[in-house]
């Protein structure tokens, strides 16, 4: 286990428009507000289509990671997840995850990790930004080199 106390700063309240696409605004708006890293406790949406990691064949290593995708339509979706900033490509690194249902089946769900999304009539975010200490996400070799969130207790330049 790893673990870092979180210095907090500012609190934002963030709505997308119908018809936008999820992590073009969410990379616009941690742009607008120099969001570097931080979290989302939890989000409300309604996604025309989605695209989430998922498979429907059989995996050759059940324990490595799958980078397939599954694409679904008009859902309702319940997530989270972290930001984490690269500054060697000065890209934001969201991880978000997310539950869905299907409304046309009777909200059958799914569950994964958050590929891309298409807004349809709202989606409803918290965003909590961190100040310190930095996070990141790295690939672990040992690890099929998945990208791991890390806290480095380096401060860096930024207004206390």
């Amino acid at each position: 286990m790893r673990a870092h106390e979180l210095r907090l700063g500012r609190t934002f309240g963030l709505v997308f428009d119908h018809g936008e696409d999820f992590y073009t605004g969410l990379d616009e708006f941690c742009r607008t507000y120099d969001i570097r890293q931080g979290y989302i406790p939890s989000f409300i949406a309604g996604f025309s289509e989605v695209d989430l990691v998922g498979a429907c064949d059989r995996l050759d290593d059940p324990a490595a990671p799958v980078w397939s995708r599954v694409h679904l339509r008009n859902v309702e979706a319940f997530g989270g997840g972290t930001l984490a900033y690269d500054p060697g490509t000065g890209n934001l690194k969201p991880h978000i995850h997310v539950a869905i249902g299907l409304k046309e089946h009777a909200a059958t769900g799914y569950t994964s990790h958050l590929l891309d999304a298409t807004v349809q009539f709202l989606t409803e975010m918290f965003v909590i930004e961190v100040l310190a200490p930095d996070m990141t996400r790295t690939p672990q070799p040992d690890l099929y080199n998945v990208p791991l969130l890390r806290f480095d207790p380096v401060p860096r330049d930024r207004p206390e």
